[in-house]
């Protein structure tokens, strides 16, 4: 590795973020979604269902998304943009319904239903944010965490773990092993936010947050057998992932995300996943079934 390599500012990343979801309209409910600049290899499902969103709200005016659901049919190639069709299945006082593919040279990668509402009052409750987690300011960020066991990484990957820096800052309670994984309960808790601010609309700040609640997701439901996505032999990928957003939020501000997984078998494993505001508000519920197989005998 090159000695004069400098990290990019945290603004510089977070822009590149929003930049990077920032679908461009190439005709009536037609957009191209930008490449991840230096991706290589497969595209990371949290950018198609983010993009994705961003196709949807850009054709619906006056209301909210507050839910998708999307299924992931092929994997994303970073060597070419993505195409998302939109397609407007409902426009009604109160809700709208917009379903949207995601093409590369012509095949679908993912289908994503959305829905929108009007805002409006209603009766409220939600489930109390976990007790007695640490702050974020106590907590060493993934990349402090990379930098610290970098003299373990293996040469091949040592380039990738030790430059590798995202637009979102996550703190893990629990660091975790890439390499020497062992076997703990299937629930996490981690912080994150955007590295720096990012611009008032309300629109990236959900996209921001369905960019982000596919991080630190479906590793849960591998925590129990002491296995993750660097174990030889294991193949994994997302299957599918719901959102709800609940409340307004702000994707460069703190928000903790508890996660844990019910089930696994089959080949497939299932995690679900809390948002909390730093203040205690309910702003989001995520679930995700993903694969995990293994592919040769440990």
């Amino acid at each position: 590795m090159s000695d004069d390599w400098t990290p990019p500012p945290p603004e510089v990343l977070a822009q590149g973020l929003v930049d990077l979801l920032d679908v461009e309209e190439l005709d009536t409910d037609l957009y191209r979604g930008a490449r991840q600049p230096g991706g290589r290899g497969r595209v990371f499902g949290g950018q198609v269902i983010a993009q994705a969103l961003q196709a949807a709200q850009r054709s619906t005016e006056g209301k909210i998304a507050h839910s998708l659901h999307a299924y992931f049919m092929r994997a994303g190639d970073e060597n070419f943009p993505i195409i998302y069709r939109v397609v407007r299945d409902f426009e009604g006082k109160s809700f709208a319904t917009r379903r949207v593919i995601a093409l590369q040279k012509g095949q679908p990668i993912l289908n994503l239903a959305a829905s929108f509402q009007m805002e409006e009052d209603g009766l409220h409750h939600q489930d109390a944010m976990p007790a007695d987690i640490p702050p974020p300011e106590d907590l060493k960020s993934e990349t402090e965490l990379r930098l610290e066991q970098a003299d373990q990484i293996p040469e091949k990957f040592r380039e990738f773990f030790v430059r590798r820096r995202t637009a979102i800052d996550i703190r893990p309670l629990y660091p975790r092993s890439w390499f020497t994984p062992t076997k703990r309960d299937p629930v996490n808790y981690s912080w994150f936010r955007c590295v720096a601010p990012i611009p008032d609309d309300p629109a990236i700040h959900r996209a921001v947050l369905a960019y982000a609640s596919d991080m630190a997701l479906m590793a849960t439901s591998m925590m129990p057998h002491g296995v993750n996505w660097m174990t030889p032999g294991m193949q994994s990928a997302s299957l599918d992932h719901a959102l709800w957003l609940h409340e307004p939020v702000r994707a460069d501000e703190w928000m903790l995300y508890a996660t844990d997984s019910p089930w696994a078998g089959h080949g497939r494993g299932m995690n679900r996943g809390s948002i909390f505001s730093r203040d205690g508000r309910l702003v989001a519920s995520v679930a995700q079934e993903g694969l995990i197989r293994m592919r040769t005998p440990r």
